[in-house]
């Protein structure tokens, strides 16, 4: 504890502790650790936490010893087999849970997991790090080089307060690593750097690369445990950051705004949020986002960051379905002498942490880059699919429902942005669109990327009948037929014609 302690200052003393059966009140400390609201949420014990203790919040565990008896073993895996609705937000249930083992346990019990490949998806606090610095730079693209503070530096007045406010925060942050934590050594050198305030006077593209890349995920004594405040700074920050760029979820964001405002309009017998009720009927409604303002951004930010856990829980998914959290490489334990049955999804999820941990393979990258397939290319996806643990029987099904092998595998792997970008690069080039023209091309593109291909027919539904009834009312019918045109092009370079289906 005494490590975790130094390395951690912020939490030293009350968010990791030892529990024994030397320990003064340990059933208390169990007790407290079952509660998620509540300290310690990390628990180190011999013995007393293998068996009877039932916390369905676990999702971490640890194994330190040599383990010889099956029916323990299985006992301690058991902590960590609770289901928990709601663990990370709601209708976000627990699904899985991670297991370290240092002993070599699983191997002894016939387990052979193959270790992860690649990095987990990054923390919120890292993201909002990662888009503050963003936000810096392209304020700094914008003002006069030779700007500095304003004497009166306020985000919601003005851009250049923002962007120094911006800066003091994020050099807070960086002033809050500690420089004892094992995790910190290796930057030590750059910490002490951007310790010094001058160097945040002005941003380049090799600093946002340098301070995201090796200092925003590194712990600070700085800390905000409100995720539902964070949650909502991501999501306004994506909207400043909009200002400066073609979001494809923007409108998207700007809505789930205002449905956050509107629930919190029904809140108004709480005192805080009837004090912002005038503010809160101007963001619910449209007029206010017709010209609106990174201060006037920063401004809501501020006054509602606080409100939103106000929200009742039946509401409350709204912030939460704003972020769509990347997962890294995940490995499949499987115990040889317990049966749990075998589905077609899981099969899914196997083939899916397999080809990630292959993208660099040739067939993987001509799939993601919209390049035509060939049927050499088809049993090389065959292969691979049977590598991950596919039989006869799986492969056949994915020739069935999703018409052959190119189009499942896409659907599993994505398509790259850039390649969905060039997918409509004729359609766009020398052309003048309109805001809901380039909205919808947007979400095209970002449901390409993310599932690899798009059926004509999902033009007429959710989200893209959130931005109007129906495409004919955004596009002449020539310009749609050069979209569905363009849908089949991306589905046909995943399906060579001598496949059969």
């Amino acid at each position: 504890m005494e490590r975790f302690d130094l390395a951690y200052p912020a939490l030293a003393g009350h968010h990791a502790l030892r529990i024994t059966h030397k320990t003064v009140y340990a059933q208390n400390l169990i007790d407290t650790f079952s509660d998620r609201e509540k300290d310690p949420h990390v628990a180190v014990s011999v013995d007393m936490l293998d068996t009877g203790i039932d916390v369905p919040e676990v999702v971490n565990l640890v194994f330190f010893k040599i383990v010889r008896s099956k029916s323990k073993f299985l006992q301690m895996l058991g902590r960590g087999t609770r289901l928990c609705p709601d663990l990370y937000g709601p209708g976000q249930h627990k699904q899985d849970f991670f297991v370290f083992d240092f002993c070599q346990n699983f191997e002894y019990f016939n387990q052979n997991p193959e270790p992860a490949q690649g990095k987990l998806g990054e923390a919120l606090s890292t993201r909002l790090f990662k888009a503050r610095l963003d936000l810096v730079y392209r304020l700094d693209e914008r003002l006069p080089a030779d700007a500095g503070p304003p004497p009166d530096a306020d985000g919601t007045r003005s851009e250049a307060g923002l962007r120094w406010e911006l800066a003091r925060d994020l050099h807070s942050r960086v002033s809050g690593i500690p420089l004892d934590n094992f995790v910190v050594r290796p930057q030590r050198s750059l910490v002490d750097y951007y310790v010094d305030f001058a160097h945040w006077h002005r941003l380049t593209p090799e600093t946002v690369d340098e301070i995201g890349d090796n200092l925003a995920a590194l712990p600070t004594a700085v800390q905000d445990t409100d995720e539902a405040a964070k949650r909502f700074d991501l999501m306004v920050l994506r909207l400043q950051l909009g200002q400066f760029q073609v979001l494809p979820d923007y409108a998207r964001l700007r809505g789930q705004v205002q449905e956050i405002a509107s629930a919190l309009l029904e809140q108004t017998n709480i005192p805080a949020v009837r004090d912002q009720q005038h503010l809160l009927d101007e963001v619910a409604g449209e007029e206010w986002w017709q010209d609106v303002t990174l201060p006037l951004l920063e401004l809501i930010r501020r006054r509602l960051r606080g409100l939103v856990r106000l929200i009742s829980r039946t509401r409350r998914a709204i912030v939460y379905t704003d972020f769509a959290d990347e997962l890294g490489e995940l490995s499949d334990v499987t115990l040889d002498d317990i049966r749990i049955g075998t589905n077609f999804e899981r099969f899914r999820a196997k083939a899916r942490v397999y080809l990630r941990a292959h993208e660099d393979h040739l067939t993987l990258q001509k799939l993601r880059r919209n390049r035509q397939l060939s049927p050499t290319d088809l049993d090389e996806l065959e292969r691979m699919l049977v590598a991950s643990g596919g039989g006869a029987e799986d492969i056949d099904r994915v020739r069935r429902s999703s018409e052959g092998l190119g189009l499942f595998v896409r659907s599993l792997v994505g398509l790259d942005r850039e390649a969905a970008h060039e997918a409509f690069g004729e359609f766009l080039t020398g052309r003048t669109l309109t805001g809901s023209q380039i909205d919808f091309i947007g979400l095209i593109i970002a449901h390409l990327t993310q599932n690899g291909v798009m059926a004509p027919e999902r033009l007429y539904e959710s989200p893209f009948s959130d931005l109007a009834p129906d495409p004919e009312s955004i596009f002449p019918s020539d310009d749609l037929d050069r979209l569905v045109t363009i849908l089949n092009s991306v589905r046909d370079t995943a399906t060579p014609a001598t496949e059969v289906a």
